[in-house]
């Protein structure tokens, strides 16, 4: 089974490890030491042989003219999430191709740091380690009965890969998880251990509100001025999802005015002298949510079962749906 590393140059060494990379030589017979960043100039005779690609972050898009020039293609195996910009209509429109994506391998580490920024929100953290560092004493402005995660109430905004993936994580902690999506049914919330409800109650219930739906038409701007205008004083909001779900104007009038706090590891550019920098109850970090150094190696290893399956003639364990191809929260 000929394969080929179509995506930027150096990108497998980031995405597998020597390991990994010996063990895709076994599996298919591949040149893992170079890659084709840009199908259009690659040989028509290399190309023609070609059974399987594996893309990546910044890969070039899989069009009508690259298949043209891939007869014997069988399959897209992306190592990142989205193949949003990489897979065309035109692989669609084939029939016959499969398309496998990491996402999930990539939606665990963002769980995991989801997790974590929930936990030290309980603990009023950034306005608490605010206040320390200004006064350097114990803050006392924050009442002790609004600090800690006992009986504390987490609302998820969407049933996603993601957000099921921190319900599941919550479940070992002593907190009431509310969970608003209108695709989710009562019961499969239920399942997950939490309450499906809608946004509004969310929102005025929470003490942390996760967003995890997303980016379609549909949900740009969710996260409305009105809703935000719901969380109790103290709140805290945390955007590991998509910036463009978000009233950016409502949501920094809030943050900024110290009414709530908000983790923001995905936004879109801000200018340099906005006020959000600077606003004590804002932790803004550059998408550190997803996968990280070490943790590609476990989308690597993804990449690695799919063409597994396909040499073993087994169905993907995680196909992507040409009609659901967006959907990568």
């Amino acid at each position: 089974m000929r394969a080929l590393l179509a995506m930027p140059a150096g990108l497998q060494h980031r995405m597998f490890t020597a390991s990994q990379l010996s063990r895709l030589r076994e599996l298919a017979e591949i040149d893992t030491g170079r890659t084709v960043p840009d199908l259009s100039a690659a040989e028509d005779a290399e190309l023609a042989e070609v059974e399987v690609l594996l893309t990546g972050w910044g890969s070039g898009p899989v069009d009508a003219a690259a298949l043209a020039r891939l007869p014997r293609l069988r399959a897209i195996v992306h190592t990142a999430g989205t193949v949003r910009g990489i897979v065309t209509d035109a692989v669609w429109e084939r029939g016959d191709l499969t398309v496998t994506s990491a996402t999930e391998a990539n939606a665990v580490p963002v769980a995991e740091f989801t997790l974590a920024q929930i936990l030290l929100a309980g603990k009023r953290t950034l306005a608490q380690e605010h206040a320390y560092r200004r006064d350097h004493r114990p803050p006392t402005s924050i009442a002790a009965s609004e600090i800690g995660n006992h009986g504390a109430v987490v609302g998820l905004v969407g049933a996603s890969r993601i957000g099921v993936l921190v319900a599941e994580h919550l479940r070992s902690f002593d907190v009431e998880v509310l969970i608003t999506d209108p695709f989710a049914s009562a019961e499969e919330v239920t399942a997950l251990g939490a309450t499906k409800v809608e946004p509004e109650e969310l929102y005025a219930r929470s003490d942390v509100v996760s967003l995890h739906a997303p980016d379609v038409p549909s949900t740009r701007g969710l996260v409305s001025r009105g809703l935000l205008a719901l969380l109790r004083d103290g709140t805290t909001f945390v955007n590991t999802a998509r910036p463009a779900l978000v009233d950016l104007d409502a949501l920094r009038d809030e943050v900024v005015s110290g009414r709530i706090a908000a983790v923001l590891d995905v936004h879109d550019d801000l200018a340099d002298d906005d006020p959000l920098w600077n606003a004590p109850r804002a932790s803004i970090t550059p998408h550190l949510a997803g996968s990280q150094g070490n943790e590609l190696h476990r989308m690597g290893e993804a990449a690695l079962e799919e063409v597994r399956r396909l040499r073993a003639g087994e169905p993907p364990r995680f196909p992507v749906d040409g009609g659901r191809r967006d959907v990568s929260a």
